[in-house]
């Protein structure tokens, strides 16, 4: 049955990063009962293969079983540990000891009416933590419960569930299935024991990835032959690296090496095979992806932090004003109780005993704690949590921001951070991917020193431009390619582009390589992109055409490009590579096999690969590819024939934007190639945490001697709308720095492409290539290079802030730094990080180039801690999770790399010009109304709780409480919840377009204008005098004024219905003078609030007074039928409202902010009748910036106005007829 089911899948070879082809077979003890000899710390773990029961005989063997949660909390672990997730926060802590004292006699509520708030709120976050931790233990149930067939014992395979199965068993997975654990695989449906692997759950990569079998077990593929298998590995440990694996396996005395590309990890699926055989290596949470399975780091915002800081100063007035009653109570006690003889003082309990006063005052302390409780608002965190998820659902159904092409919409991956989107101060990116596209184009190349290719990047367009020129000017411009669709018409249908290539030059294609001088050296710079990659071939049966699957776009690039100069790699087995080849002496196609030894594959300390290869004449080839700076230090004497010429070429590719590597080989002599395959050899089978670096001394002793033959250079294209919203970005106020790993001359380009850089800024440039640190380098002294290069960084950094320092009065001249990888070594020193962050503070424009991951999230602690202010972290590949997840806010990009970034990320969106509208409008929005929300949440709880602070002084700090307990309890849950979560959800000061059109308006955020310590301050003093306007008030007009048709006055219980009906009102119009845009849903929310309160007091008052209390009847017979009920609230709601709105109207008059102003000019509409008044608004409303298309054309226009009073300065009309031309322009540029 397998066999008959490989013919299809045969033209479908694959494979991913293997160091060899070659069997890897050494000596070794045949198998025994014993544990075989670990390898040391970290490599100790042992699998007995086929015989699973063995773990169990001893305690170093038994692992841990299949069974997975990912659930924050179980049955027994709930209750406690979501209790204590609440009660970290301040305020609830607050309110349990206070339910907790309302027990006691001491408490002046009602147990009820203290409870059943903090139940509620409490209740709805715990509910909320059990329903999601349900959903996952639901998911993980369903994965633990899933089916896989699980060798028995005699060839027998049955069905088991994914949690029994144990380390050492045989499984059977079948296609389209998950990998129930980490296996070793043994063999597959394929005859070459390959299969493809889908590892978008662990990775978000949606190519495939192959994965191959041992040759030993490539045999083992069908159920019957495992009945007698058995064999001993030796491997790493559990650890969370998804791409590296050591190990050993013995099968019948044979060792034989085991890698990455022989592990199937748990969760990546099979697909386009029909089944394969594994043994389990790691089971349950020892797996790589449960491994990986670590908490996102917790981040809170700015605001938030803030808040709590508000908390303790409001907790600390409570205290204060508790003890001063404490006091207060406890002197006239012991004065004043003995002469109240109404109060039998005679008869008195502890509570108010003249004779023991102190008792009585600590007692009437605890009391006042409970009392004032109200200062604090126990619904304010769960009201904003409840805001910040309705806020990210609109940022996730905002169509502007969804990318029709990959139907993609924005993602607000956590809500609690959407405030802290409007305070951005500074923006770390990532170029490739993130401003650039990442499909990369294979368009220039050089050949034995020559450059070939005429086509035009969009740097260099860009650079054309910034000089003056027009790009037909340019030597290498090709019409036809820029202007396909006017001139060829129809013949552009017949030829259509091909992704990846975008190669013109008639000298090489088509054949015509033959013809050049160096013929020979061109056909091995072919064969090199043919056979040094790690592709994957794929022939459409329909068509007969092949396609590719590569690791990069790079990758795919140039295999592509190698079949259209017409050497198509068409086919991959075991150990062979068969390519196409033009034969020039025949003039024809022929097929060529290659068998491939040896592959050393790339990294990013590598940062190069390499192929061991043997041709039909069994001559052995080392190919290898890389970056020019590790190329061009391994070259031979002998090979350094085209390095100058190349090297020109390569600095030319980086000046325009291109991704270049270098081309090279050399020769092998059988001998050699036996000698050192074995030192490589004994490399690969150890097992320990030395094994990478004696691989990679292996590989140096081969890549040596190389020859150049020449070097690649492709294009990634700058996203659409990148320039645009880079220049709104700058225009907003905020700070842009990139964070690369490409070349310098690539990056400062990409600067140009994206207006980060401009003509007439100065660049500092801080490198180590200096003749002093080249002078240290040929000593080799590393402790002697790391001191000078210490010594040089430290100059360039003083000599950079000097020059800066100079020109610190001179608005018009900008600065640009730009610094490498390997100087941030140095720069980001404790010594020396201070002096790098006050540079790159002071210039306009930042680049960091040849960066590491690692470095990416230095520079961003660097940036974040050093400067205070909240930065954002943007890139779309596993390179950038670390900058993302040390930013104050990460963004990911869901592009060509992957989904880690999003993975990792707060928020994400699908392309970079999105940024602008979530920053500019959804942060900014967000940033006002959770400021404004929570300012009037403590405004309203100080209103209301200060008046009980009034009540008890007048009644002499009795603990007696003006309000029915049931009012004081819903007055945040109830009668003022909806309003403030309207205003929190839909609140606008301006529209979005109106926001596009004036970004200095973000600048509220950043400068924290509506969150400051004045405001917060400003909006408490309004509570204050709300709370002290509202008692007087209805303190002088209830006791003094007659109140009922029979000229008696009010009691307790119709004042304390009336004055709380007075600050359901004050706070409820307070909101509508606060607010800026209305909608129907916030007239229900403020006028329905203030309706559902008479709702309630008519319902309430007509209980039965057992439970109504003082509520009984008071609105139906005490305060509604009294025409003064109504004047009164009437009167006291103008009085408390009537300072704000002078103030606000005072404000907007005289000294208005910049939304006052355009909110004016719109609802005036003066925008259509004064429309250059509209103009004038529209310059103020952007920030002065020195990078970005605006500034470019600033200083464009200010550079030909100088040239222009110069020529006339000269009296000459013939110096200032010019000023305008490409030539003088270009000329000023280069001064």
């Amino acid at each position: 049955m397998a066999r008959g089911s490989r013919s299809r899948g045969e033209k479908r070879m694959r494979f991913s990063k293997l160091y060899t082809y070659a069997a890897c077979v050494r000596p070794g003890g045949g198998t025994t009962d014993e544990v075989p000899a670990g390898g040391g710390p970290g490599f100790s773990r042992v699998v007995f293969c086929n015989t699973p029961e063995k773990h169990f005989q001893q305690p170093a063997t038994k692992y841990k079983s299949n069974y997975v949660s990912t659930t924050k909390y179980n049955l027994i672990t709930f209750l406690p540990k979501a209790l204590f997730e609440q009660f970290r926060r301040v305020a609830n802590l607050y309110f349990l000891l206070a339910a907790a004292i309302s027990l006691t006699p001491v408490a002046p509520y009602s147990a009820a009416s203290l409870i059943a708030p903090l139940v509620f709120v409490v209740g709805v976050s715990m509910i909320k933590e059990a329903v999601e931790d349900s959903r996952r233990f639901t998911q993980d149930q369903e994965i633990n419960n899933r089916k896989i067939k699980v060798h028995s014992g005699q060839g027998k395979f049955e069905a088991r569930a994914w949690k029994k199965l144990r380390v050492g068993d045989v499984v059977k997975v079948e296609k389209d299935q998950f990998f129930p654990a980490d296996l070793l695989m043994l063999s597959s449906a394929y005859p070459d024991g390959i299969c493809y692997v889908e590892t978008m759950n662990l990775d978000g990569e949606t190519n495939l990835k192959l994965k191959r079998s041992l040759e030993r077990t490539i045999e083992l593929d069908e159920d019957a032959e495992f009945g007698q298998f058995h064999a001993d590995m030796n491997c790493e440990d559990p650890n969370p690296s998804l791409y590296t694996f050591i190990g050993n396996i013995t099968i019948e005395g044979e060792t034989l090496s085991l890698g990455p590309q022989q592990i199937l990890l748990r969760d990546s699926k099979l697909r386009n095979t029909q089944y394969v055989y594994g043994v389990v290596v790691f089971s349950g949470h020892d797996t790589k992806v449960m491994q990986n399975s670590t908490d996102v780091p917790s981040k809170r915002s700015r605001i938030e932090r803030k808040m709590d800081k508000i908390i303790y100063f409001l907790f600390g007035v409570l205290v204060m004003i508790s003890i001063i009653g404490a006091v207060v109570f406890g002197v006239r006690t012991k004065n004043d109780m003995p002469d109240w003889w109404y109060l039998e003082p005679t008869d008195v309990d502890i509570y108010n005993d003249p004779n023991n006063a102190a008792a009585s005052s600590l007692l009437q302390l605890i009391t006042s704690l409970i009392l004032y409780g109200y200062l604090i608002p126990i619904s304010l965190y769960v009201s904003i949590e409840v805001v910040k998820v309705l806020q990210a659902m609109f940022i996730n159904q905002d169509l502007t921001m969804y990318h029709a092409e990959s139907d993609t919409p924005a993602r607000a991956r956590t809500s609690n951070l959407n405030e802290e989107l409007g305070q951005v101060d500074t923006i770390l990116s990532d170029k490739t991917g993130t401003l650039t596209c990442n499909q990369m184009e294979f368009l220039k190349c050089s050949i034995a020193g020559v450059s070939y290719g005429r086509g035009i990047t969009e740097v260099e367009k860009a650079t054309a431009k910034r000089l003056g020129k027009d790009i037909k000017d340019l030597d290498e411009y090709d019409e036809d390619s820029s202007h396909e669709g006017e001139v060829r018409g129809v013949e552009l249908s017949a030829k259509a582009h091909i992704k990846g290539y975008n190669f013109k030059d008639e000298r090489i294609t088509n054949g015509a390589w033959v013809n050049e001088p160096n013929p020979d050296v061109i056909l091995q710079f072919f064969r090199i992109l043919a056979v040094c990659h790690t592709a994957i071939p794929e022939e459409d049966e329909s068509t007969g055409s092949v396609s590719y699957e590569a690791e990069s776009p790079d990758e795919a690039a140039f295999v592509i490009a190698a079949r259209e100069f017409g050497f198509e790699f068409s086919k991959r087995t075991q150990n062979t590579v068969l390519v196409r080849e033009f034969d020039p002496s025949s003039g024809s196609q022929v097929e060529r096999e290659y068998k491939v030894l040896n592959l050393l594959e790339f990294n990013s300390t590598r940062k190069r690969m390499s192929v061991v290869v043997k041709d039909e004449n069994d001559q052995i080839f080392v190919m290898c590819k890389g970056a020019d700076s590790v190329i061009y230090e391994r070259l031979g004497k002998s090979g350094k024939a085209f390095a100058e010429s190349t090297k020109g070429h390569l600095a030319t590719y980086g000046e325009a934007g291109l991704r270049t590597l270098a081309l090279s080989y050399r020769k092998m002599e059988e001998a050699e190639y036996t000698e050192w395959n074995a030192i490589f050899l004994k490399a690969k089978t150890t097992v320990g945490a030395d094994r990478d670096a004696m691989l990679d001394s292996a590989s140096e002793l081969i890549e040596k001697d190389l020859i150049l033959v020449g070097a690649t250079a492709v294009e990634d294209k700058l996203q659409a709308g990148v320039p645009e919203c880079i220049d709104r970005l700058a225009l907003a106020g905020l700070k842009i720095w990139v964070l690369t790993g490409d070349k310098q001359e690539t990056a400062i380009n990409i600067g140009f492409a994206c207006s980060l850089l401009r003509e007439g800024m100065k660049q500092i440039i801080v490198s180590l290539d200096n003749a002093e640190v080249r002078a240290a380098e040929e000593f080799g002294d590393k402790d002697s290079i790391a001191k000078v290069s210490k010594e040089s960084i430290t100059q360039q950094l003083m000599i950079g802030q000097q020059q800066v320092d100079l020109e610190r009065n001179n608005a018009d001249v900008v600065f640009a730094l730009i610094i490498d990888g390997k100087s941030l070594i140095f720069a980001l020193d404790d010594g020396l990080k201070e002096k790098l962050l006050h540079l790159a503070t002071n210039c306009a424009s930042v680049i960091c180039c040849r960066v590491s991951p690692k470095q990416k999230a230095m520079i961003t602690r660097l940036v974040k801690e050093g400067t205070g202010k909240t930065c954002l972290g943007i890139g779309d590949g596993a390179n950038d999770v670390g900058m993302i997840q040390e930013a104050d806010i990460g963004i990911g990009i869901s592009g060509v790399e992957g989904m880690q970034a999003v993975m990792a990320s707060d928020f994400a969106i699908a392309q970079f010009r999105y940024l602008e509208r979530l920053l500019i409008v959804h942060g900014h929005w967000c940033y006002k109304r959770i400021a404004l929300m929570i300012c009037y949440f403590f405004y309203k709880n100080i209103t209301f709780g200060l008046t009980l602070f009034y009540y008890q002084a007048f009644s002499t700090f009795s603990g007696q409480t003006v309000y029915n307990d049931w009012y004081m309890s819903l007055f945040n849950v109830f009668f003022t919840s909806l309003p403030v979560i309207a205003l929190g959800v839909f609140e606008q000061d301006v529209s979005p377009r109106i926001l596009m059109q004036f970004p200095a308006l973000y600048q509220q955020g950043p400068q924290n204008l509506m969150f400051g310590w004045s405001r917060i301050f400003g909006w408490m003093i309004n509570g204050l005098y709300s709370s002290v306007m509202a008692f007087v008030f209805n303190r002088l007009a209830i006791s003094y004024i007659a109140f009922r048709s029979d000229g008696k006055v009010p009691g307790l219980e119709a004042m304390g219905a009336i004055m709380y009906t007075c600050i359901v009102w004050v706070v409820n119009v307070q909101l509508v003078l606060a607010l800026s845009y209305f909608t129907w849903m916030q007239h229900v929310a403020i006028w329905g609030s203030i309706a559902l309160w008479y709702i309630f007091l008519l319902i309430y008052g007509n209980i039965d007074p057992v439970q109504s209390t003082t509520a009984y009847k008071v609105l139906t017979e005490v305060i509604a039928p009294s025409p003064m009920f109504w004047l009164i609230t009437v009167l006291t709601t103008l009085g408390c409202i009537l300072p704000y709105f002078v103030f606000t109207s005072y404000r907007r008059t005289f000294y208005p902010q910049d939304h006052h102003i355009i909110q004016e000019i719109r609802h005036l509409q003066k925008h259509v009748t004064d429309p250059e008044m509209w103009k004038r608004e529209r310059k103020k409303g952007v920030r002065r910036t020195s990078v970005g298309m605006t500034a470019h054309v600033e200083h464009r226009v200010s550079s030909m106005q100088s040239d222009l009073r110069f020529g006339q300065h000269l009296g000459g009309s013939d110096n200032s007829s010019n000023v305008f031309s490409p030539d003088r322009n270009r000329d000023n540029n280069h001064v």
